[in-house]
């Protein structure tokens, strides 16, 4: 059975971050001979702000868009539709300031869309995008993973929720440079366990 991969990396560094190479890791990790990976990398992508053109076009009913307003909600499909596509995200998350860099929260902000990738009932918001699970390569020079200020791994594991991936784990990558090949490759495997063990 085909496993699909969704990479996002977020790190505004190419050479020496340490969560893009923690992230090709795991997915390393993970790949078998018939794995699907598609990458996105939001560092790079120049993903726009959400907008009042694009809310406007997400707030009028889908039987009722304009052309413009098609336009306007293209991008936020195509991101949708490779998370729909994949069975496990990989995200890279560098911790700026105690918190996401404004790439990823970019992205977020367009996959997150009220009746498109949730919606409202009586009990609260259910997600639609279930099945899948997502391992977060997070990685900070001075935020330790679930310290009081730490606010990315929270955020992140709320708002994937808001959209039904409740699977969630978390590899710290602190401290990947210092690391030996032995234990890197030791963290690497618990995450894959872990994030794996979850969906058993």
């Amino acid at each position: 059975m085909t496993q699909n991969l969704l990479y996002i990396s977020s790190s505004a560094r190419d050479e020496g971050s340490i969560t893009r190479a923690s992230a090709q890791a795991l997915i390393a990790a993970m790949a078998q001979p018939d794995t699907s990976l598609v990458e996105r990398d939001v560092a790079k992508s120049n993903l726009p702000y959400v907008d009042a053109t694009w809310v406007g076009a997400n707030f009028t009913p889908a039987e009722a868009r304009t052309p413009e307003h098609i336009a306007a909600l293209a991008l936020s499909e195509t991101l949708i539709e490779e998370i729909e596509a994949a069975d496990t995200l990989v995200i890279g998350v560098s911790v700026y300031n105690f918190n996401l860099p404004a790439s990823l929260k970019a992205w977020i902000d367009l996959i997150v869309r009220a009746r498109r990738t949730f919606h409202y009932e009586a009990d609260g918001p259910v997600g639609h995008l279930t099945g899948k699970r997502a391992i977060i390569a997070y990685g900070s020079g001075g935020t330790p993973l679930g310290s009081a200020m730490d606010f990315a791994s929270p955020y992140l594991r709320a708002i994937l929720g808001y959209i039904g991936i409740t699977d969630v784990t978390f590899v710290d990558a602190t401290g990947w440079g210092r690391l030996s090949p032995e234990a890197r490759a030791a963290l690497i495997d618990r995450g894959v366990r872990e994030a794996f063990a979850h969906a058993a």
